[in-house]
């Protein structure tokens, strides 16, 4: 567990400052003994022998007479990359045991149920806000919209920015924590409703790391075979987070007296500052380059050998300033654009999510004015979402289990594809649940109706999630960063957009008897036709990467 407090971001920073002395990497223990391979002048004795001697004048030889290309090319050819000391090198995150392992998902999972549950919990307080500020229900509204804009904008630029070696994961997952922490003070402090629609945007902003980051961490620790059980595992946290939000908030806003809505904000800067705190110690690095990039630091330091590099130092010493643009702009917009794979299923994902959001103005109409719950009980409700999500999990990981992780272990190679069954399941689940959901929440009906319909939607959602996330891996991991940063842009933007008119939506097609009924099945007859998109994927997916720029 050592590794865990001297790869995080305090343990690293004050090794730093204490010139090396505190939370010691091995490297910079007594005691160590320097692999032969480092020490300066290894390559020469290697070179020994005559037929090496002779092989490397010819080369030197052909080198003095070609361009300057070859020159560059010959001077990496010098250089002594960084690598792990054996296959079961304990610092490899790979080779950590099974409970070090299951304590970073921990860790991960908390910190995304908090993100997310930051987005949700400001519902409950939005009629306190409307007469705090005497403004409508739609501008009351307008900064849930923005944190979610927000932590959609967020992965285009801080995404790509954890696959820096000289950067890595934990630095940018602590620091936008901090500033996510700090920002919840002046929102609890706001007077007018655009200074909270300000801090809202800047706050979704810098939470978003965690949402678009979590799912490559788990990738850092986990094997591709057992990868999409890993994800799913970390996503029930990450997906419960938006029901928890309405839980906590109608709490909160009952019990705080004056002012109440501010303690949805007091409430997730003791969360994300105990976070901070918590995670600040215990979160280690787990990317690869930028651990591998910090030993070749370690290693020139007490060898002398300025030879040591590490395959990040490499890569960072080619990119440009265009290069480097296009990776955190405009590549994640062009795969959006040219590929029909990544916008299908980003208009898909993008509905799911939107739907759910939309249900968050759908919840206190039915459970509030339609069967009288008080505003706790009501919060309450949204467990059935919770439910629904462990249900789905139920359903899901066994079948890919089967599918995905024993066939790959067994060395069968596996298409994509194979998790396009489980999405068209999903699909079919999310309008029944959302037609239950819709013609049940009425006057004359038992309350359980809608709570089974969302708890039905919220399966087949998790499944969907799951399943098009994982197709999306599987067929780009080339531009897995690029590939994930669109797909949280284009469903956060959406989505988020949803409850600035979903009150209205249902308030105009409401009857006395079914007041949610016809605005459900709107969204439900969208879904239905949206079926044919995984579908479509599982016919001609194969036809579709073939002629892809982009695609393995």
């Amino acid at each position: 567990m050592s590794h865990f407090i001297n790869n995080s971001f305090w343990g690293t920073f004050l090794n730093r400052i204490s010139g090396r002395k505190v939370f010691q990497q091995k490297e910079e223990r007594a005691g160590y003994v320097i692999p032969e391979k480092y020490l300066p002048g290894y390559k020469e004795v290697a070179d020994s022998d005559d037929s090496v001697k002779e092989a490397k004048a010819q080369a030197e030889d052909e080198q003095s007479s070609t361009s300057s290309t070859s020159t560059v090319k010959g001077e990496e050819d010098s250089k002594v990359i960084v690598t792990w000391d054996s296959e079961d090198d304990p610092e490899n995150p790979y080779n950590w045991p099974l409970y070090q392992k299951l304590l970073l998902l921990g860790e991960l999972a908390f910190l995304t149920v908090s993100v997310y549950m930051a987005a949700a919990i400001y519902t409950p307080g939005v009629t306190d806000i409307m007469e705090k500020f005497d403004i409508s229900e739609t501008l009351a509204t307008l900064p849930l919209t923005l944190f979610v804009i927000g932590y959609g904008l967020g992965p285009m630029f801080l995404s790509p920015m954890t696959e820096n070696a000289a950067i890595g994961r934990t630095n940018v997952y602590i620091i936008t924590l901090f500033i996510f922490f700090i920002l919840q003070i002046p929102t609890a402090l706001s007077n007018n409703i655009a200074g909270l629609c300000v801090l809202r945007f800047i706050s979704g902003f810098f939470a978003s790391p965690a949402l678009a980051t979590g799912g490559a961490t788990i990738g850092d620790i986990i094997s591709m075979p057992y990868m999409p059980v890993g994800i799913a595992s970390w996503a029930i946290g990450g997906v419960c987070g938006p029901s928890l939000g309405p839980l906590f908030g109608s709490i909160l806003v009952v019990k705080g007296g004056h002012d109440s809505w501010r303690w949805t904000f007091w409430f997730m800067a003791i969360i994300s500052g105990t976070c901070f705190m918590v995670l600040g110690w215990t979160l280690p690095e787990t990317y690869s380059k930028a651990l591998l990039y910090r030993k070749a630091k370690r290693l020139r330091r007490i060898t002398g050998n300025e030879n040591i590099t590490s395959e990040g130092e490499i890569e960072n010493s080619k990119m440009t300033v265009n290069e480097l643009a296009m990776d955190l702009l405009v590549r994640p917009f062009e795969i959006t654009i040219i590929e029909p794979v990544v916008l299908l299923i980003n208009l898909y994902i993008a509905l799911v999510y939107s739907v759910m959001y939309l249900w968050f103005e759908a919840f206190p109409i039915v459970f509030v004015q339609v069967k009288h719950f008080t505003l706790i009980e009501m919060g309450v409700s949204y467990v059935s979402i919770m439910i629904g999500i462990m249900i789905g999990a139920a359903i899901y990981i066994p079948i890919i289990y089967r599918a995905f992780t024993k066939k790959l272990l067994a060395g069968t190679m596996v298409a994509p594809e194979v998790f396009l069954p489980s999405a068209i399941f999903g699909a079919v689940l999310m309008p029944v649940g959302i037609f239950i959901f819709g013609w049940t929440a009425s006057p004359d009906y038992h309350w359980m109706g809608p709570i089974i319909g969302a708890t039905i939607f919220a399966s087949g959602a998790f499944i969907i999630f799951q399943t098009l996330f994982n197709y999306l891996g599987a067929s780009f991991y080339r531009y897995l960063a690029s590939v994930f940063a669109s797909n949280a842009l284009f469903r956060s933007v959406i989505a988020g957009c949803f409850p600035l008119f979903g009150r209205s939506m249902f308030d105009n097609l409401s009857t006395e008897k079914y007041p949610v009924g016809w605005g459900s099945s709107i969204v439900g007859f969208i879904a239905l036709a949206m079926i044919a998109i995984p579908v479509f994927f599982y016919l001609n997916g194969p036809k579709l990467r073939a002629r892809s720029r982009y695609a393995n």
